[in-house]
């Protein structure tokens, strides 16, 4: 067991060594999770960034014409022009 001590120091030492480059502040499992949490962030800016695409269309086409405009009117409001009839039907609800 005494000859051994050079040995155990030195595996000593090298696991003093690689805890800050593993576990410590900065060290690669905080670099992986960084990583990971920007990914998240990337994914989530690529959906929104579509999104505000489409937003910004539809802004074009409300600013631009009144066939946008009068779409959302009969959509969302169930609005019709004076001398129109009004006819729903009632879907089916069989397979």
């Amino acid at each position: 067991m005494v000859r051994h001590w050079p040995s155990l120091l030195l595996v000593a030492l090298i696991a003093a060594l690689q805890y800050p480059l593993w576990l410590g502040k900065g060290g690669w499992l905080q670099a992986w999770e960084s990583e990971r949490a920007l990914e998240a962030q990337r994914a989530l800016n690529t959906r929104l960034e579509a999104r505000n695409v489409a937003l910004e269309a539809d802004v074009k086409d409300l600013k631009t014409g009144f066939d946008a405009v009068e779409e959302r009117a009969r959509v969302e409001l169930g609005l019709v022009k004076p001398g129109e009839v009004f006819v729903q039907v009632p879907r089916s609800n069989k397979p």
